[in-house]
């Protein structure tokens, strides 16, 4: 039996990473161990970022919603809450997206919380 040597996987592998650490500077865009650790590490980056992300995107959505809730005399709280109770599913992006770009369709959004509460 004929005697197979390593060089070819290796190689593959090391420049399968190579190839992900394009770009990165000085030696971890060159060399294998350090490339190695660069990819590592921002995979780790990568994948705390797209948490982060969701989390950030809700509090933008809810900051948006409070700011034309309390032009319009409300806590965003309250609203919420009345929301719930009248069984109106509607969810925060959605929220936002209607207070920013469509301020009466909100105030109606509101009115009819407001009618329950009281």
């Amino acid at each position: 039996m004929t005697r197979v040597k390593p060089g070819v996987q290796t190689r593959k592998r090391h420049k399968k990473i190579l190839k992900l650490a394009k770009g990165y500077w000085m030696s971890r865009h060159k060399q294998f161990k350090k490339a190695m650790e660069a990819v590592l590490h921002a995979g780790e980056y990568a994948f705390a970022g797209r948490k982060r992300k969701k989390r950030e995107f809700r509090q933008l959505w809810i900051i948006r919603i409070n700011a034309a809730l309390r032009t319009l005399g409300m806590k965003y709280s309250q609203f919420i809450q009345n929301l719930k109770k009248n069984k109106i599913e509607v969810d925060r992006k959605i929220l936002s997206k209607i207070a920013v770009d469509f301020p009466q369709i909100f105030k109606k959004f509101v009115e009819k919380t407001k009618q329950t509460s009281a």
